[in-house]
């Protein structure tokens, strides 16, 4: 696969998956089964938690020895940095749980504050695709099309919920399922925007790669851990979402590994 089709396809699919989520107002009357949300929940987890490892934080540190500084340094701080940035943004975004439990809130304010939530809250998950697009176009050793591909599917992995999860209250307050669809599209429309911006800063940002990948690691990894472990043990079925998140990691790396 080229390059170039493999950045197109970064770019698009998170949008894709939120897309097709939001598209489930279509078919599903209730909420999404417990079961298969936990399973997506999961499978997406394992593969971001393996993308963070075999293709952020892996070639931070190989690109850090290259160019002769402490080879940990940058994977550490950087990982670090993105924890903490995505916890000051998710304190200062309206959360979606906490929003769900806001006292005397009407059912309008409270889809309002969430479709807000989830939109905001994908911007980094879209920048993270475009950390790794810009190190595959920049030849970073270790990151391949295969790799960047199936980090952007365990993103669109995780969208598939979210999506759902806008456009299928909104159609149960009484709005047309075709107007619930297209908000819970466009929640998503900030990841290939996200994605592309940060891919254009390539050539500016190329010395800094190691420190970006490292903190893409990190924020990944606070996704999974902060939203998308919580939902392993909902509905008491949380051995789907750990098997799934098994599989995910197990399949991630394959990926990145034999297809290298």
């Amino acid at each position: 696969m080229s390059d170039s089709l493999a950045v197109t396809g970064g770019i698009f699919i998170p949008f894709i998956g939120t897309t097709v989520g939001a598209a489930m107002v279509f078919l599903m009357r209730g909420e999404m089964k417990n079961g298969i949300k936990t399973a997506l929940s999961g499978f997406a987890a394992g593969v971001m938690l393996s993308a963070g490892v075999w293709s952020l934080l892996l070639p931070a540190i190989d690109m850090a020895e290259a160019a002769g500084t402490v080879s940990w340094l940058p994977a550490a701080a950087g990982f670090l940095l993105g924890v903490g940035f995505l916890s000051v943004l998710d304190n200062l975004i309206p959360h979606l749980h906490a929003n769900a439990r806001l006292p005397g809130a009407s059912i309008t304010g409270k889809s309002a504050m969430m479709v807000l939530a989830i939109t905001l809250h994908n911007l980094p998950e879209g920048m993270a695709v475009g950390v790794i697009l810009a190190a595959l176009v920049s030849h970073v050793p270790g990151v391949t099309a295969a790799s960047a591909l199936a980090a952007a599917a365990g993103i669109a992995l995780q969208n598939l919920p979210e999506g759902a999860v806008i456009s299928m209250p909104l159609a149960g307050q009484g709005m047309s399922r075709g107007r619930a669809f297209a908000i819970g599209a466009a929640s998503g429309v900030v990841e290939p925007v996200g994605a592309a911006v940060t891919l254009l800063l390539t050539a500016v940002m190329t010395p800094a790669l190691p420190w970006i990948l490292s903190f893409a690691a990190g924020a990944m990894v606070y996704v999974v851990l902060e939203e998308l472990a919580p939902e392993f043990h909902e509905g008491g079925i949380s051995d789907a979402g750990t098997i799934s998140a098994a599989v995910g990691f197990a399949v991630m790396m394959v990926m990145d590994v034999a297809l290298s």
